[in-house]
């Protein structure tokens, strides 16, 4: 009697039985689901597809919880509207763990104007006696090149020249015809583009920028690249 009442207990508790394709199916709708909550500040859907125990971190790199996501409210009204659509959706199944990989392509409209932004995920989820339920997420933004801009021969002529961070790292911008240059150490050299004036950058590596420096006299002494907000420093040389 006790190994048979043990029996209906594991068949009350016991999660159901899922095909892989079934399960690709759901959570590829669960995981639209959470992206469709979040971009409208749905606290309670978004409680509802997660785990007690998750963890969630944004493209900030902000971790939250449970509590956090529960905690998401609506915008209030006239607020900027965002809509989040999944692609290049791909489910990997092992058992009752699914891991997914996607990308959130983001459409924010603001006073009339739209703004785009992609973001690269990664989640995992677990079928529990309740569902299947994430039970980590980590996101990344994609990051584009910026519009760049035609700058006066006068202007490229200014930033050609030779600049140091200090011994054994060099760096020359070159002119080519209507276009500058950059290369490292005498290697080959790559375009530079410029998205504003005084402001350089590679295409190909949107999160870096070279922001020049210029004495009282207008005169350029060096330049910092930037990237995530912090800065090496280079001095004109030659």
């Amino acid at each position: 009697m006790k190994l048979a009442a043990a029996g209906v207990l594991v068949a009350l508790f016991a999660a159901p039985a899922w095909a892989d394709g079934d399960v690709a199916a759901l959570i590829k709708q669960q995981s639209q689901q959470f992206s469709d909550a979040s971009a409208a500040g749905d606290g309670k859907t978004l409680a509802k597809l997660v785990d007690d125990n998750v963890v969630f971190m944004n493209e900030s790199g902000e971790v939250a919880t449970k509590a956090d996501l529960a905690a998401a409210t609506p915008p209030p009204p006239g607020s900027p509207h965002n809509k989040l659509v999944q692609t290049d959706f791909v489910v990997k199944v092992h058992g009752n763990v699914a891991v997914t990989s996607f990308t959130d392509e983001s459409t924010l409209t603001i006073a009339g104007q739209t703004m785009h932004a992609k973001y690269r995920s990664i989640e995992v989820w677990i079928q529990k006696p309740a569902g299947w339920l994430m039970v980590s997420s980590q996101t990344i933004a994609v990051n584009d090149d910026p519009p760049a801009v035609k700058l006066p021969a006068r202007l490229m002529d200014e930033y050609v020249g030779t600049y140091k961070a200090g011994d054994g790292f060099v760096f020359k911008i070159a002119r080519a015809g209507d276009e500058l240059t950059g290369s490292v150490n005498d290697g080959k050299p790559y375009p530079i583009k410029a998205e504003l004036v005084d402001v350089l950058f590679t295409p190909g590596q949107p999160r870096m920028r070279r922001i020049f420096r210029r004495d009282d006299k207008g005169k350029i002494t060096g330049f910092v690249v930037r990237r995530e907000g912090h800065d090496l420093v280079l001095t004109r040389v030659g």
